[in-house]
């Protein structure tokens, strides 16, 4: 028997894959590794094989990111110039930018780990270019 071949995969529902990918985990197995470096996915998973390439999340990550960085900080700066007595821009800008970028880059490899996750639980791979080198239209 070769030493590489890949044990089978039990089967895996819907929310284990979403939370194994927001971990930035293999949806499939839980245990290799979605990316090389922060954002850059790997071709394969490093432990059951899983083909991760096809699975190509887009911009889908950073606008999901987006809306929930808006929804977080937009209400914490209306309050605080509601409540705050009218505080100088300087003040605004040093508060919520910083806390924007930072959030921003919390949330978008787990977002873009639990879409990669969710293209996979749909199946949802991109069709393969034809000889021609251009994809199929569906």
């Amino acid at each position: 028997m070769n030493a590489t071949a890949v044990s089978p995969v039990v089967p895996v529902d819907f929310w284990t894959s979403i939370f194994r990918g927001w971990r930035g985990r293999c949806p499939r197995c839980g245990t290799g590794s979605l990316f090389g470096s922060f954002l850059k996915m790997q071709s394969n998973c490093p432990s059951c094989g899983l083909a991760l390439e096809p699975f190509r999340a887009d911009d889908a990550p950073a606008y999901f990111t987006i809306f929930a960085v808006g929804h977080v900080v937009i209400p914490m700066v209306l309050a605080f110039e509601k409540y705050g007595d009218t505080p100088p821009l300087w003040l605004h800008a040093l508060l919520w930018l910083p806390l924007s970028v930072i959030l921003a880059l919390l949330l978008l490899p787990r977002i873009k780990g639990a879409v990669i996750a969710l293209l996979w639980t749909q199946s949802a791979d991109v069709p393969k270019p034809t000889a021609s080198g251009s994809a199929p239209l569906l």
